[in-house]
């Protein structure tokens, strides 16, 4: 529920309470004793649904841009006018959204002024960066809490909607600084880390599971962002705290453009790109997604004469996104399917592995432990350790270059192979 609250030009009173009544509405009208060019204030509550249709009606019958409207929200209105009204939009409308206006104040407030923002994010990226080098998921979650990423997206997509030039290209261009800023952060905390030696000298990032999971992003990733960007543009449509929505906007962006920087801080160009082309695809699909529900609503500019315009550039905008979004989904396409051929190379190996050792009686297959390849476009597996069991007294059968050459058969690829035995001991039950 809302209590809207409007200054009635003068000469206008008459056609602007007419207005009302048509509509049903039980309003409270105050004369307005400034001096100025208006007669009178009217007060009355509307359903949240019901606020863009009635000003745009009181707009038609004289209410003018320039005259104040204040919308808030109303815990509780006892009306019986107000219930056959509320009654009336619940049919009319199958949608819990809030009005036009609301929607323009609640994307301004969700973002931030300029400093803070920057300095949340930068915050936010180190922080990522320590819990990334550390191996530390709960440090990662905690660097997305902070990230002021939300409300630049949402108000990139809003402005577009409703024809706010100076809203979108505030949006975008916050979006930009965000993850320049996250990235270069991110990037000189990491030459630091590794320049005061802050962890190990020969620390493998790639050998890090929190790094590695974000070098070789797949279709998954594509569905995370685009899920962000339909869950932030439906919390804001309908009044609904955007907070959790933007945890999530940051999942999709933080990690990886902290990422990012390590990758350019170790000198892993594999990892920088990798972690690059997430980022964009995900800063991409939060757009893509948010503007096409918001378009999806109904929310158009307030001028109708501008609506024919805006839908062009709006479904422009869509399809570029789109269209980019398709050609970087070439790289996460060729990742996931890298992925596909690496799980099926591994279970050859195990496969093969098994079939081989199970011709030794005295030997027993304990592990086999397959390395991935470090380019993520590549599903052929680099190394394979295999660990077998044997008798302490059994020497060790030379099965090494039988299991390289079998699997290379399996696969039609070389890959090295490593056998390691561990000897056991085995007493009998006494009687």
């Amino acid at each position: 529920m809302r209590l809207v609250q409007v200054t009635i030009p003068t000469g206008k009173r008459q056609a602007v309470t007419d207005a009302l009544d048509d509509e049903g509405v039980d309003y409270v009208l105050s004369d307005e004793t400034s001096g100025r060019e208006y007669a009178a204030v009217a007060h009355f509550p509307l359903p949240a649904s019901a606020v863009e249709p009635i000003l745009e009606r009181l707009r038609s019958a004289g209410l003018d841009e320039d005259s104040y409207t204040i919308v808030v929200e109303a815990n509780t209105v006892v009306s019986r006018k107000f219930d056959e009204l509320e009654e009336q939009y619940a049919e009319d409308t199958d949608e819990d959204r809030i009005a036009r206006q609301e929607l323009r104040s609640a994307a301004n407030d969700l973002i931030p002024a300029r400093r803070n923002y920057l300095v949340l994010t930068v915050v936010s990226a180190i922080v990522a960066t320590a819990g990334l080098l550390l191996d530390s998921p709960a440090t990662v979650v905690g660097s997305m809490v902070i990230a002021p990423l939300v409300g630049p997206a949402l108000a990139a997509s809003v402005g577009t909607v409703i024809d706010d030039h100076e809203m979108r290209t505030r949006g975008v261009i916050y979006q930009v600084m965000g993850i320049v800023a996250a990235v270069t952060s991110a990037a000189a905390f990491a030459f630091f880390v590794q320049a005061t030696n802050l962890v190990p000298p020969g620390l493998d990032v790639l050998a890090v599971e929190e790094i590695r999971e974000r070098l070789a992003p797949d279709f998954l990733s594509l569905a995370i962002a685009l899920g962000a960007g339909v869950a932030g543009a439906l919390s804001l449509s309908t009044g609904v705290s955007a907070a959790l929505v933007g945890v999530m906007i940051a999942v999709a962006l933080i990690p990886p453009a902290a990422v990012v920087g390590i990758g350019i801080a170790w000198g892993q160009p594999t990892l920088a790109m990798g972690s690059a082309v997430l980022v964009l695809v995900n800063v991409l699909s939060i757009n893509l997604a948010a503007l096409a529900v918001l378009w999806y609503q109904g929310y158009r500019p307030e001028q109708w004469f501008r609506a024919r315009d805006v839908r062009t550039m709006t479904l422009t905008r869509i399809a570029l996104l789109a269209g980019v979004i398709v050609v970087l989904s070439v790289f996460l396409g060729a990742v996931t399917f890298a992925g596909y051929q690496g799980a099926v190379a591994e279970q050859k190996i195990t496969d093969t592995a098994d079939s081989t050792v199970s011709e030794y009686e005295q030997l027993t297959l304990l592990s086999v432990d397959v390395e991935g390849n470090q380019n993520p476009l590549r599903g052929t597996p680099e190394r394979a350790v295999i660990t077998i069991g044997k008798p302490a007294d059994a020497p060790p059968p030379q099965i090494a270059s039988t299991l390289r050459q079998r699997i290379r058969d399996r696969l039609g690829e070389d890959v090295a192979v490593e056998v390691r035995y561990l000897e056991f001991q085995t007493a009998g039950q006494e009687r």
